[in-house]
C-alpha cells in the first residue's frame, strides 16, 4: 500500500514589516482618483465604419505593403475621387436664345 503525500503549505507571516523606506500608499500620495473611458472627442473628422467586399489580389497586395494598408486603400480611393472632381468638365449654363 502507498502512502498519500500532501504538500506543504507555505508558512504565514503575520507580523506586518514597517519598512520606512518603503511606506504605504495612501490618498495622499497617489492623489484623487482620475477615471477616463473612451478616446474622448476625436479633433479631425470621423470616419464611417463600414464592411466591404475586395478582391483578394487587391487585399493581399496593399497588405504586402506593411501596416496600415487599410489607410493605404482609403488614401487610393481619396485620390480617384478627387481625380474625378477635377477632371469632369465644368458645367456651363446656356443662355437662351428668343425665338
Amino acid at each position: 500500500m502507498k502512502l498519500a503525500t500532501t504538500a506543504k503549505l507555505p508558512k504565514k507571516t503575520s507580523a506586518k514589516v514597517d519598512d520606512p523606506d518603503n511606506p504605504a500608499w495612501t490618498e495622499g500620495i497617489l492623489g484623487a482618483p482620475v477615471f477616463k473611458r473612451g478616446r474622448g472627442p476625436q479633433t479631425t473628422a470621423t470616419k464611417v465604419l463600414m464592411s466591404i467586399r475586395l478582391d483578394a489580389d487587391v487585399v493581399a497586395y496593399f497588405k504586402s505593403q506593411g501596416e496600415g494598408y487599410q489607410s493605404r486603400i482609403n488614401e487610393t480611393l481619396r485620390k480617384e475621387l478627387n481625380r474625378n472632381l477635377t477632371d469632369r468638365p465644368s458645367t456651363t449654363t446656356r443662355k437662351r436664345v428668343a425665338s
